[in-house]
């Protein structure tokens, strides 16, 4: 794909700035505020694309025929020998009390958010494997027969990687979801009653933890007919004394992660994306390598970093352990706390103090 300069992208609906990436001394108060949190359940009528809020054009016709020529889509046999090595510990859930958050990593973008009282799961995916991608390298970390009662669950976007109906399945329908503008549609369809769809900096509440939907340098697309015909972005959750968990879901870097940082200042976790980016031509524009990753986590002033999107599914050609070694570097290299890099194995699980 082609890089866009970002002071040419398109401008999303509730936020009227112009999204060229803002200067470290841009004051906070030029800045929309944040919005009331919206009704839960609200049924909504969207525009039938989201074209205009790709950061970059989408790969052309030209750019398809080289990646097919090229044929760099998985690790060589050296690249993937280290399967047997990658981080896999499961361990029970951490018992935590509603004002204690905790975090733990079932695979790829799957977490178990322990926040507010709720327990939250992110883009849960326990199948084995996804529409046409190899089985999973590293079994899921928690059974599901371990999780407790789940409160809510955020869903990034409308990927197989992050969307899995078979996991959803497993949930009662009156779990809440909450999902990209556009997607209620889909959960409606599979009976779920209570979905709650959000734009670009909108929110909802439940019971006290706000969910905030925020932009990402992505897209969307389940069919062939479908592309962008729904939202992409991740989630701020903010507990009822002020804590924050960011879970990017799915990006690129790019200038939101400024964006982001000023609009929810002090952001305890950023749970961020370290796979999936090799070839770079092909995937700089909707995938973070390690070190963009850590650089997007200095862009939103998180106090620590928490890698995913990676060690799960083999969705590219970087040799499958190069995402922990060059996140670990470039978190080193930028001079900032190793205690505050949770680099966790799948199946495990921190406590934010």
């Amino acid at each position: 794909m082609t890089q866009q300069s970002e002071s040419t992208t398109s401008t999303p609906g509730p936020d009227t700035h112009a999204q060229a990436a803002p200067s470290s001394r841009t004051p906070a108060s030029s800045f929309t505020p944040l919005t009331a949190p919206r009704p839960l359940g609200e049924r909504r009528v969207w525009p039938r694309s989201f074209h205009d809020r790709l950061t970059s054009p989408l790969p052309d016709l030209k750019s398809m025929a080289r990646f097919a020529r090229e044929g760099s889509i998985r690790p060589g046999r050296e690249g993937l020998a280290d399967i047997p090595r990658l981080p896999f510990e499961p361990a029970p859930l951490p018992r935590v009390d509603a004002r204690t958050i905790a975090v733990s990593w079932a695979g790829h973008a799957s977490w178990v958010v322990r926040i507010g009282g709720l327990t939250v799961l992110t883009d849960p995916v326990w199948s084995r494997r996804i529409l046409g991608t190899p089985a999973r390298v590293t079994p899921v970390g928690i059974a599901w027969s371990d999780l407790p009662r789940i409160d809510a669950v955020v869903i990034s976007h409308n990927h197989y990687d992050h969307l899995d109906a078979p996991t959803l399945r497993r949930l009662p329908r009156e779990t809440p979801v909450f999902a990209p503008a556009g997607l209620a549609r889909w959960f409606h369809r599979r009976r779920f009653t209570n979905v709650t769809e959000l734009d670009w900096w909108e929110a909802a509440e439940l019971d006290g933890v706000r969910l905030d939907f925020v932009p990402a340098h992505h897209w969307s697309k389940r069919s062939l007919t479908d592309t962008c015909r729904t939202l992409w972005g991740g989630w701020v959750l903010t507990d009822p004394d002020g804590q924050r968990v960011y879970f990017a879901g799915d990006t690129g870097y790019g200038h939101w992660f400024s964006r982001i940082g000023q609009r929810y200042p002090g952001i305890d976790l950023a749970l961020l994306p370290i796979g999936a980016y090799d070839p770079r031509w092909w995937l700089s524009d909707v995938h973070c390598d390690p070190e963009e990753a850590v650089r997007a986590a200095r862009d939103l002033g998180a106090r620590r970093m928490a890698p995913m999107h990676w060690a799960t599914f083999v969705l590219s050609a970087e040799p499958v352990l190069e995402p922990l070694t060059r996140v670990r570097a470039a978190w080193e290299q930028a001079g900032l706390d190793r205690e505050n890099l949770w680099d966790l194995p799948v199946g495990g699980s921190r406590i934010l103090d």
